[in-house]
């Protein structure tokens, strides 16, 4: 269990370690790269403006230098608002930090928000100590006739900004207007009198500041005017910071990225790391995730391997004495020369090649993938443990230490029948496996097979009769191997339970898969077997995909072809006439 207190002390210095970092950062000020760690981006509702530097969240509780200290918004439920010093309290529909703009919608209840312009003071232009509102100076003025502005009135070169002067003029507008005594309208500041019907005067004092931007890509004159009056959705900008910070935060947008404020160089600085707070918060999830998985992972790991060890240990008491020798870790060790000698790796571990004290060769097999609760392990133990047969291979002995399960078997120095019969120079595979030998293999399968089924005090099923799994040894004798799908049951037992089908596919039988080809027995086990000995005789491999036609190579159905169309059966493999006889 000591894994699970070592995930949780990591886990635990992983967050201690993240508050004194955070402490330590927060007071003695943060580097440049945290600077969106400490001002991270915010919304008042998912799907609301993006709020993040000049502008400030003023219920984000965030410092003073993640914002100007007049760029300050605020939520109202689900909306961002802004507190427009000309037009009051807005919703904040969208931002464009590229452009410098911002889209609002004023909430003032004033039937004519003129009216309210014309008669509030206006503010300085450094408004609480940076300029952060443009505004475009208009005027009333009243004619005595309504009439419509021309947009071929000429405009003088000096202010060939204002386009022309319909765009400038806007108007009549009702609620300043008198029923038909006098109609009023809203015209650009500096836009001449001249221009205007001679009936027409001045009638507000000052200059009236209509929210907006002198941007000549931006809405004319006419249109913010318009949008104020209806209360429809407008656009304003803010205008230069002190030392430059509008035009430094615009060029970082226009360069694709994002503006941030040096609380320790005092200025602003451009950065590609936005999102740096959303990684950093990402990350830092992730990563208490991982320890967290992890964590639970090894207590249930361990939990688990408890559970297998005991159920194991509780196994090999019930065995008795009868079992075969039981070896330490460290004798495998000394066994294997440290697993100096790979012969292979099967579905459950490797196999490494050993040598017992008594100077006897033999094949250690390490159970390292298995996932029935140490039942490969149990099962190989229990079935040819006690087993002494010529057709068997020998289990020697085993080693069973908390999660490490260890069988030992006899060598085997021709290894598996599969390497004879696949082999790539055919010559060679012929020369190994004659038509006699082929067939003293069979035979010897075979009565090894019998003996699993008949000759014991309770029947083994084997259940994963194939080539990899029958060893040769210096004499080319068979060796079945390899039980760890076997299953015990009583030898008058003619059917047999399982939860789940077993075997290896082109050797199970149909009945393991599907109780519709009937019930399994130890039948099952000779399916496979005639499996094995067409791939025997055939040289093929009961699923080769390299051979064109596919139901040639499908044994079962090959032969039913041949038996139908009575064909005889031809073989690939040549013999001679001695052979044949």
């Amino acid at each position: 269990m000591s894994s699970k207190f070592l995930a949780i002390y990591l886990l635990l210095a992983f967050l201690s370690h993240g508050t004194c970092s955070y402490m330590a950062t927060t007071a003695s000020g943060w580097d440049d790269h945290d600077f969106f760690r400490h001002c991270p981006p915010s919304r008042c509702s998912k799907d609301g403006p993006e709020i993040r530097f000049p502008h400030r969240l003023e219920s984000s509780n965030t410092s003073s230098a993640c914002g100007a200290s007049c760029a300050r918004l605020a939520c109202s439920g689900q909306d961002t608002m802004l507190h427009h010093p000309i037009l009051g309290p807005c919703k904040v529909t969208s931002i464009d930090y590229k452009e410098a703009v911002i889209n609002i919608i004023h909430l003032l209840p004033f039937p004519c928000p003129l009216q309210k312009l014309m008669v509030d003071s206006l503010p300085p232009d450094d408004y609480h100590g940076c300029n952060l509102y443009r505004r475009i100076p208009a005027k009333i003025v009243s004619c005595s006739k309504e009439f419509t502005p021309s947009g071929t009135s000429p405009v003088p070169y000096e202010l060939d900004h204002l386009q022309n002067a319909a765009e400038n003029i806007f108007g009549p507008i009702s609620c300043l207007s008198g029923t038909g005594q006098y109609f009023s309208y809203l015209v650009h500041a500096q836009l001449y009198m001249y221009l205007l019907p001679l009936d027409c005067r001045i009638v507000s004092r000052g200059s009236i500041p209509i929210p907006g931007s002198d941007s000549c890509s931006g809405p004319t004159f006419k249109e913010k005017a318009e949008k104020i009056i209806n209360f429809a959705e407008t656009t304003v900008s803010w205008g230069s910071f002190q030392d430059g910070v509008l035009d430094n935060c615009m060029a970082c947008e226009r360069q694709k990225q994002l503006c941030a404020f040096s609380s320790r160089r005092n200025q602003t600085f451009c950065t590609s790391h936005g999102n740096h707070h959303a990684t950093s918060s990402v990350a830092a999830f992730v990563v208490f995730s991982f320890i967290m998985a992890t964590a639970l992972y090894l207590s249930l790991k361990s939990r688990y391997d408890e559970e297998v060890h005991l159920k194991v240990e509780m196994f090999l008491r019930t065995y008795g004495t009868s079992k075969p020798t039981r070896y330490s870790f460290s004798d495998v060790k000394k066994i294997t020369r440290r697993f100096k000698e790979q012969l292979g790796q099967g579905g459950f571990g490797s196999v490494y090649k050993g040598r017992l004290p008594n100077g006897v060769p033999v094949a250690v097999k390490m159970i390292e993938h298995s996932t029935g609760n140490g039942e490969e392990f149990i099962n190989e133990v229990a079935t040819i443990g006690q087993i002494h047969h010529i057709n068997i291979a020998r289990l020697l002995g085993f080693c069973s230490e908390g999660t490490r399960h260890i069988l030992i078997y006899e060598f085997m120095p021709n290894e598996s029948l599969e390497k004879c019969i696949f082999l790539h120079d055919p010559n060679t595979s012929q020369e190994l496996l004659a038509p006699k030998k082929m067939l003293d293999v069979a035979l010897g399968i075979a009565r090894g097979m019998e003996y699993l089924h008949q000759g014991c005090n309770q029947r083994i099923l084997h259940f994963d009769t194939k080539p990899n799994n029958i060893l040769l040894d210096y004499n080319f004798n068979p060796k079945i191997s390899d039980f760890g799908l076997a299953k015990l049951c009583a030898r008058d037992q003619s059917i047999v339970t399982l939860t789940k089908a077993r075997g290896t596919m082109g050797y199970i039988a149909p009945e393991l898969y599907s109780r519709n080809f009937g019930e399994i027995s130890y039948k099952s086990d000779v399916y496979s077997f005639g499996m094995l000995v067409l791939e025997m005789v055939s040289g093929r491999r009961n699923s080769d995909p390299s051979i064109e036609n596919q139901n040639e190579v499908y044994f079962p159905e090959w032969i039913y072809e041949k038996v139908i169309t009575e064909q005889d059966f031809v073989l690939s493999r040549e013999m001679t006439e001695e052979d044949r006889l």
